[in-house]
């Protein structure tokens, strides 16, 4: 594994990092995507191959913070050094792990952070996370509130750095800007949906990363699997899903990844995988990876430590220039 810096902080994390959004999820006929044995060997395959930089939230799993739940249990049944990991949860949506929802279990108000932030630690079974986002903006509470509480995290030491996963561009100035004038802590790393054969609505918000030198984690970087090259395009302009794939089951995936030029994308990295003796996946993760206006590091999903094991090899590649730039071509329809 290589390691690399965090944007503009002083924390080092490996050039991938583990996503844990499968653990105790159900996904419509699929219960329990990943079970809590699975998550566990997941957490330990990640840990051999030399990953210490983990991505959870508190609504993954079902209830709601199951996922933090299996990652604190792994902690302390391996007897992991809390110290070796880079640890990061999220915070906004509504949360039923406490039962049914009440009127303060959403958001990004101060009531909901700071009593969202004590369940996070206590599932985690720590004293601090190293990275917190806000997982969506809150169009009813002032930014400077959230700027404001979330500062005093950090100043706790409950936090070490602060993140915004996906918003928009505008959104994303304004919660910097208000840092900057109010003198509250602002936003290191960003979390949105970036990938090789998504290219819609992200552009200006990653202007305003590289400008601000906020470190970048693409959540879905193989495009929910279309990537891998395991879909095939049907004569009608479909996708043809294998059973038990994102596909097969979630109606967003045509219109969000299978476009047309999605396809040219991955014919794009098929032709540099053949040319690496490498994966398409392997080949998509490094073109993030190898992204030099800002630091990148994709977080990846695995199923299994075989399909995991996959994923690291993207770390001993190198694309050539015009490897790169193909890929780049097909993602701006200028090839």
């Amino acid at each position: 594994m290589e390691y690399t810096t965090l944007g503009d902080t002083g924390t080092t994390v490996s050039q991938l990092c583990f996503g844990t959004w499968r653990f105790g999820r159900a996904t419509g006929d699929l219960e329990n995507e990943t079970t809590r044995e699975e998550a566990h060997e997941l957490l330990d395959a990640a840990r051999d191959h030399g990953i210490n930089f983990i991505d959870t939230a508190n609504v993954y799993g079902d209830p709601d913070g199951t996922s933090e739940e299996w990652i604190g249990e792994w902690l302390a049944d391996r007897d992991v050094d809390r110290e070796d990991l880079v640890i990061a949860s999220k915070v906004y949506f509504e949360f039923d792990g406490w039962g049914e929802p009440g009127p303060n279990d959403s958001g990004l108000g101060r009531k909901h952070i700071r009593a969202q932030i004590e369940g996070t630690l206590e599932r985690l079974g720590t004293d601090y996370l190293d990275v917190y986002y806000i997982h969506r903006w809150d169009d009813e509470t002032p930014i400077e509130e959230t700027m404001s509480v979330l500062t005093d995290l950090v100043r706790e030491g409950k936090v070490n750095h602060l993140g915004a996963s996906t918003m928009a561009a505008w959104q994303l100035t304004k919660a910097l800007w208000t840092s900057d004038v109010e003198g509250l802590e602002r936003f290191d790393v960003t979390q949105p949906m970036v990938n090789a054969a998504h290219y819609d609505a992200v552009g200006d918000y990653l202007d305003v990363c590289a400008d601000r030198d906020l470190a970048v984690c693409p959540y879905s970087p193989l495009a929910g699997g279309f990537l891998t090259g395991k879909y095939e395009r049907t004569e009608d302009g479909g996708v043809e899903a294998p059973d038990g794939s994102r596909g097969a089951f979630d109606d967003l995936f045509e219109d969000r990844y299978a476009t047309d030029r999605a396809w040219d994308v991955l014919e794009a990295v098929e032709s540099v995988a053949d040319e690496l003796e490498a994966s398409p996946a392997q080949v998509s993760l490094r073109w993030l990876m190898e992204q030099d206006r800002f630091t990148c590091v994709p977080i990846v999903g695995a199923r299994s430590p075989d399909q995991l094991a996959e994923n690291v090899g993207a770390v001993d590649l190198e694309l050539s220039d015009e490897q790169f730039e193909r890929i780049d071509a097909a993602r701006d329809g200028s090839e």
